[in-house]
C-alpha cells in the first residue's frame, strides 16, 4: 500500500512538473516571438528612414544638377 501511494505521489509530482515545464517552454517561445516581432518592426524603421534620407539627398542633387545646367544652357544660348 505505501508503495503505491509513493508511486502515485511521485507521478503526480512528475506530472506537474512537466506541465510547469511546457509552461515554461510556452513562455519563453512568446518571448521569443515577441522580441524577433519587435526587432523587425525597429528594422523596417531604421530602413525606412534611410530610404528616405536616399529620396531626399537624390531630389536635392537631381535639382541642382538640373538648375546647373538649364542656368549653363541659358547662358550659352544667350552669348
Amino acid at each position: 500500500m505505501k508503495m503505491r501511494q509513493s508511486l502515485s505521489t511521485f507521478e503526480r509530482a512528475f506530472e506537474e512538473e512537466r506541465e510547469i515545464d511546457r509552461q515554461r517552454r510556452e513562455a519563453i517561445r512568446r518571448a521569443t516571438e515577441r522580441r524577433t516581432r519587435k526587432r523587425t518592426i525597429e528594422r523596417n524603421v531604421r530602413m525606412g528612414r534611410m530610404r528616405y534620407v536616399v529620396l531626399a539627398c537624390t531630389l536635392s542633387t537631381t535639382a541642382v544638377v538640373i538648375s546647373f545646367a538649364m542656368f549653363r544652357v541659358l547662358y550659352l544660348l544667350m552669348e
